[in-house]
């Protein structure tokens, strides 16, 4: 049975998946969603299938690409889907924002923070990928920003925060905090790391909450869903955990 987690605001069709209820095995075992790790493109189609399944959606094309660890977010159309198991000419963005009926979109994850934002009202929904880097590129502040283009108001954007590396496990140099810092303001990013030794432990989705509040949602609209991935890797592909090698998750949303 595959097993996917699930957010409580967001109404669409969506879904985090696990590494549990797929047909691969080895390193992939069980539900690896990644095109580009080495599995099978077979065992890659079969596992897809049951994710979107375990969704409510139905279909052999997503919206996915090429992620580069940057801020570009692409508004997506039909065009954009492709094959599960594709992977010449991908798209190269960190995320993906819609206002289409029936087209799924979806980020890969594997320790950094998945974000599936929607606005019912207006029927616009977004799936981001927030490592750290993107994070601090303020892939966020562009995803609500093209969001807001298509007409969502950010008082009613609905965010679900998927399964990542949590602060007990993100260790990272000062260079990343300085960062945080630059995003989100000193005052605002203090609580969300602390020293150890001459590292810090970084919250670092609860970075990506401050600035989904900074720019607009309502912190009701707001809910993290599952555990760090690094802490449970029966449970959820790790690439820390793993130093690498691993499968794929991923966070698809439609509307």
């Amino acid at each position: 049975m595959c097993i996917i987690e699930q957010s409580s605001l967001i109404t669409c069709p969506h879904g985090f998946s696990t590494r549990l209820g797929g047909v691969s095995s080895g390193i992939f075992t069980s539900l690896n969603l990644g095109v580009d790790r080495g599995d099978s493109p077979e065992n890659v189609r079969e596992n897809w299938h049951r994710f979107l399944a375990a969704c409510g959606i139905s279909g052999d094309s997503v919206v996915f690409g090429k992620q580069i660890h940057g801020n570009c977010v692409h508004i997506a159309g039909f065009s954009d889907a492709r094959d599960f198991s594709q992977i010449e000419n991908p798209i190269q963005a960190d995320g993906y924002v819609t206002d289409l009926q029936g087209l799924p979109i979806a980020v890969s994850i594997a320790d950094c923070v998945p974000v599936l934002l929607q606005d019912k009202e207006h029927g616009i929904i977004a799936a981001l990928h927030c490592g750290w880097r993107p994070t601090v590129a303020d892939i966020i502040g562009e995803g609500v920003k093209k969001m807001v283009g298509l007409g969502a108001d950010p008082s009613l954007i609905c965010a679900a925060i998927g399964p990542a590396i949590d602060q007990c496990c993100f260790e990272v140099g000062g260079e990343v905090i300085e960062a945080v810092q630059g995003l989100l303001g000193s005052e605002s990013a203090a609580p969300l790391y602390f020293s150890r030794g001459d590292k810090f432990m970084l919250d670092l989705r609860g970075v990506v909450t401050m600035r989904l509040l900074q720019t607009g949602l309502k912190c009701e609209n707001i809910e993290k869903v599952g555990a760090c991935t690094m802490c449970h890797p029966d449970r959820y592909f790790s690439h820390r955990y793993t130093k690498g090698q691993r499968g794929s998750m991923f966070a698809v949303i439609m509307q």
